[in-house]
């Protein structure tokens, strides 16, 4: 009798993860989907983008491309890019529903609730990025040194460049949403938060200079101050937890 039920719990465990493996792939093939559905917008706007990209930097300028398939590589990985973004919230909502199961009803309805404040903190980090760091740091770069060899980038240097900055400063800003959430379900809360800001302003500057793509200062408190700030938007945040 003892063996027939620890067969049957194999069995079902054995079910159970089938089912889950199942509903991965169902969900991933979602995700390509929505993923090959903005590349396809992308590659529409693909140029609209391109624009976009280079308005930080001075007028006239126009970077090169020393290899034949670059301008090509470059144009799809704009469009690709592109499409991510605009799939990004699909592609969250997905894997929100994937793991919904193993959260309990009060920890669902917080992921459902911060969905929107993830996106809107993605983007509000992308324009400050775009409006205040990167003008900033592209004139830095193209100017230091140029009395000893002119800086003339590469496409794909420069776009590699722009959309490393804007990624890591969209990742950044979701630090409030990030401690909200973590306060929601008792994992932290707004004391200890506080306890630790001193260590967090050091921490700031840390990842403010593996962030940005300039070694001067200024460029680098550009970056540590709006994430010092958000640090203290999610202390407040946690006392409303």
């Amino acid at each position: 009798m003892a063996a027939r039920t620890s067969q049957q719990e194999t069995e079902e465990l054995k079910m159970t993860i089938m089912e889950h493996l199942q509903e991965m792939r169902r969900r991933l093939i979602r995700i390509i989907i929505y993923l090959a559905i903005g590349t396809a917008i992308g590659l529409y706007v693909a140029g609209y983008v391109y624009q976009f990209l280079y308005n930080p930097a001075p007028p006239g300028f126009k970077p090169i491309a020393i290899e034949m398939t670059e301008n090509f590589f470059t144009y799809f990985r704009v469009a690709v890019m592109t499409g991510a973004g605009i799939a990004m919230p699909f592609m969250i909502w997905e894997v929100i529903g994937f793991v919904a199961p193993a959260l309990t009803p009060e920890e669902k309805r917080y992921a459902l609730f911060l969905l929107p404040g993830i996106t809107v903190c993605f983007v509000a980090g992308v324009l400050f990025g775009y409006f205040v760091t990167l003008p900033f740091a592209v004139k830095y770069l193209l100017n230091f040194g140029g009395d000893f060899a002119s800086v003339t980038p590469t496409v794909s240097n420069y776009i590699g460049l722009v959309t490393m900055v804007l990624f890591w400063m969209g990742c950044v800003f979701e630090l409030p949403i990030i401690l909200y959430f973590l306060a929601k379900i008792g994992l932290v809360n707004h004391k200890k938060l506080a306890g630790f800001r001193k260590y967090f302003f050091v921490i700031a500057f840390v990842i403010a200079a593996i962030v940005t793509p300039t070694p001067d200062p200024l460029n680098q408190t550009l970056m540590a101050l709006p994430l010092v700030i958000l640090w203290e938007v999610g202390v407040q945040l946690a006392k409303l937890a």
